[in-house]
């Protein structure tokens, strides 16, 4: 895809006017100009953003503003074709090269390089390593490399991509070409690892917050898994499209048809899918409104929707890596999402059987297995969600957040030494063989024949956890395993085993304070959608009749809506009412190609509503 800016229209190599003339937008945010400033000076960086949080400008703009073509490695093609769909409608002459090409396009893009006539070009590890595209970077400028979700050079992270170990011949055949390495998910171990595998041992650090202030974060305990999603859909997600994350294919399958049953548009993305199903299905949610994706991890580094309003997972995240950039898919517009999920007991044994299955190396598997317990202490915290997040990432001492489950209800915590020292004793005296709902069992003094049968009613911990209930010992029994009291043998399907830890809270030396889990919560139906409570009645009239004007040209372009603008864009729009083309460029995300195009569209649609 090529785009030919008019001639008439001059490109500023100023990047405060590439800023606001291409982008629209009047102001950097924070980072970004230091970031342009050091590649401008030809330097290397290492960027570290949150999703929304503007790394895309960080190379788009020195590309622009430097001689040449900026090459920007990127390891999905929906996220390509996505990256140039966004810039071409912003007026600036991009292109990728991908498989999904025919030979003719791809030759005719190779041409357009070569003559200097492209700003970007997008290109996969694989394509920029093979002789042919070496070659042709030999003929040509580059004015800049970029290496997008640079995490993915980390072997020990959760998108690991061999190629990208390669990419540290950039360095060493342009040595001369600035260098960005940009990712929104990296601990600082993987930071380290990122710069030694791209050797850039000279690169400034530009490590921006973590954190995603519009993101509400809740975890709940796994009782129906579908009725909660249900719950939480009705009251507070009407209309509005979202991810929906579960472990398995076959459960992907079974919850799309249920939400579809339910009335919600649903549709299922994983590995087993035709790729025209897969495709097909992931241009429906891109492209509509209030479409639902299910899908297995498999799914999402290559979204670039804004609007996603929600991310839920029926399931524990493999790690808080994980869970983050997963997450970071919600809310991206700046507007408020969701991030909502069930867990119970039943994941972390399913994720450990997958690691102890892999096949990985001895050191993989620990490390693994220490991610897990991280995303499991993670669901278990009795503070602030936000600070524990955000601590992972090498951000400390950051204020309790007010926007997640803790700090807006803060969970009941319970002195719970003896019933840990129960339930420690009878997962000692059954053997270490069995599963929850065994040891359960033989706590609550149940009469069965398989009770009988192993000899566990004559055990001195039979019966002695009458007084609580299935649900609070399940409870216990979960904090347990999060507080490494216990561990899980997964070769034992699902059997609990002691650890060293435990001798002290057995031995009567240490106390241990659980939380208590809450009661599902029965609040009414309320649907959290952009602008809520700022908008009267004339207002909304006014935002409706925006979207429909984007959704209009989007449909004529075959685009999804918001690559003409973003929900926040339209907001500002209501905001402002601007009446002519010089106020419609004052407001963030109109740049002189987009208003040229489109400003007589908006401009009619706001007239239409305010003149009524």
């Amino acid at each position: 895809m090529i785009n030919t800016p008019d001639p008439a229209r001059e490109m500023h190599r100023d990047p405060g006017q590439i800023l606001h003339s291409v982008f629209g937008f009047e102001h950097f945010r924070p980072l970004q100009r230091q970031v342009v400033e050091q590649v401008m000076g030809g330097g290397d960086a290492l960027v570290l953003m949150p999703t929304g949080g503007g790394k895309s400008l960080c190379y788009q703009i020195p590309a622009i503003a430097r001689p040449g073509t900026g090459i920007i490695v990127s390891p999905l093609i929906a996220l390509m074709n996505d990256q140039v769909a966004a810039l071409v409608q912003s007026g600036v002459n991009a292109a990728c090269l991908h498989s999904g090409l025919e030979a003719g396009e791809a030759r005719a893009i190779e041409q357009a390089l070569v003559e200097g006539e492209l700003d970007l070009l997008y290109v996969a590890p694989e394509r920029l390593l093979t002789p042919r595209m070496r070659d042709l970077l030999q003929r040509v400028r580059p004015a800049l490399f970029a290496i997008d979700e640079a995490h993915c050079v980390s072997q020990w992270g959760h998108d690991f991509r061999p190629e990208y170990l390669q990419l540290a011949v950039l360095g060493r055949d342009w040595p001369e070409v600035p260098r960005l390495a940009l990712t929104a998910t990296a601990d600082p171990r993987t930071r380290e690892e990122i710069l030694e595998r791209l050797d850039m041992p000279r690169a400034e650090r530009f490590i921006s917050s973590f954190d995603r202030p519009n993101i509400r974060y809740r975890v709940a305990e796994k009782r129906n898994a579908k009725q909660q999603l249900k719950n939480f859909l009705e009251r507070e997600q009407g209309g509005n499209a979202g991810i929906v994350y579960c472990l398995s294919r076959r459960k992907v399958d079974d919850m799309a048809a249920w939400l579809r049953d339910q009335g919600w548009q649903a549709l299922p993305y994983h590995a087993g899918l035709s790729a025209e199903e897969r495709r097909r299905n992931q241009e429906r949610f891109v492209g509509g409104d209030g479409v639902i994706v299910v899908a297995t991890i498999a799914f999402g580094m290559g979204i670039d929707k804004p609007d996603v309003r929600f991310v839920a997972h029926m399931d524990l995240p493999r790690s808080l890596e994980a869970y983050y950039q997963e997450t970071g898919r919600a809310g991206r517009d700046g507007l408020p999402a969701d991030a909502w999920m069930v867990y119970g007991l039943q994941d972390v044994i399913t994720l450990r059987q997958m690691i102890e299955g892999s096949g990985a190396d001895p050191e993989r598997q620990r490390v693994e297995r220490q991610k897990l317990e991280d995303m499991l202490a993670f669901c278990e915290q009795l503070n602030c969600r936000r600070q524990i997040l955000l601590a992972h990432f090498g951000e400390q001492d950051h204020p309790a957040c007010g926007n997640c489950d803790t700090c807006l209800e803060p969970p009941e915590s319970w002195d719970a030494t003896e019933a840990a020292r129960k339930a420690l004793s009878c997962v000692w005296r059954t053997g270490q063989r069995f599963g929850v709902s065994h040891l359960v069992s033989v706590l609550q003094g149940t009469d069965s024949e398989r009770i009988r049968e192993l000899g566990h009613h004559h055990l001195s911990t039979w019966g002695i956890g009458d007084d609580m209930g299935t649900g609070e010992w399940r409870a216990i029994f979960r904090q347990l395993v999060a507080r490494g009291l216990l561990t899980v043998d997964a070769e034992g399907y699902g059997s609990l085993r002691l650890t060293e830890a435990c001798r002290p809270v057995l031995r009567g030396e240490q106390s241990l304070t659980l939380r208590r889990d809450r009661k599902p919560a029965r609040t009414g139906r309320r649907q959290r959608q952009p602008g809520e409570g700022l908008m009267d009645g004339a207002s909304h009239a006014l935002w409706e009749a925006l979207r429909e004007c984007r959704r209009r040209l989007a449909a004529e372009q075959g685009l999804p809506p918001y690559m003409i603008f973003h929900d926040s864009t339209l907001m500002d729009m209501v905001a402002a009412r601007p009446e002519t083309h010089e106020a419609l460029a004052a407001i963030n995300g109109v740049g002189e190609h987009k208003l040229q195009r489109y400003g007589d569209d908006f401009l009619e649609a706001i007239r239409s509503v305010v003149t009524s």
